[in-house]
């Protein structure tokens, strides 16, 4: 099936990161939102990274990022893919980041899953250069790492780049 990415980047002038993801997941097409699978764990990471509740809806989501310093797209503008299979991907072409460059002083870009990885790197590294950084990606289909793994894994390359990222907790020392 070609899709066509419609929902709409995230981002402003306070905008110091960017991750990226693949492309929207039939759920997140039909959400009109991005991560809108029930079992992704992207907003359950970001709230544990920030300690923050983030709400279920798309403008609450949107108001969480941008006081977070995080925009949001996807590598893809369209493609062939079946369902929300990274590895069907035929045919890609990618988003154009500049207006999101010009508007925001990214600093780093993170890029969520080896598919979307290889393609920025593929099609865009170059064009931007802009320092872009692998994450683990928080889809279900990504079984192979536990929650707090890929927590820790989005903890430690926002810190790199965000000051507002709160620090982990000193467990209590036992009496």
């Amino acid at each position: 099936m070609h899709i066509i990415h419609t929902i709409d980047p995230v981002y402003n002038a306070g905008s110091r990161v960017l991750i990226l993801g693949t492309m929207p997941s039939p759920q997140s097409r039909t959400a009109a939102f991005y991560y809108g699978h029930k079992h992704n764990r992207f907003w359950a990471i970001l709230g544990a990274v920030f300690r923050r509740e983030i709400g279920p809806s798309a403008a609450g989501k949107k108001r969480f990022l941008l006081s977070c310093g995080i925009a949001l797209w996807d590598v893809l503008a369209e493609c062939d893919i079946s369902g929300a299979s990274d590895a069907s991907i035929r045919n890609p072409v990618v988003n154009d980041f500049s207006a999101v460059f010009a508007a925001a002083p990214v600093r780093a870009v993170l890029i969520t899953g080896r598919t979307a990885y290889r393609l920025y790197e593929k099609f865009c590294s170059a064009r931007y250069g802009v320092p872009f950084f692998y994450l683990p990606s928080p889809s279900p289909a990504n079984c192979a790492m536990v929650m707090e793994q890929i927590t820790k894994s989005y903890r430690e390359l926002l810190l790199r780049f965000l000051d507002n990222v709160p620090p982990v907790p000193n467990p209590s020392p036992a009496p």
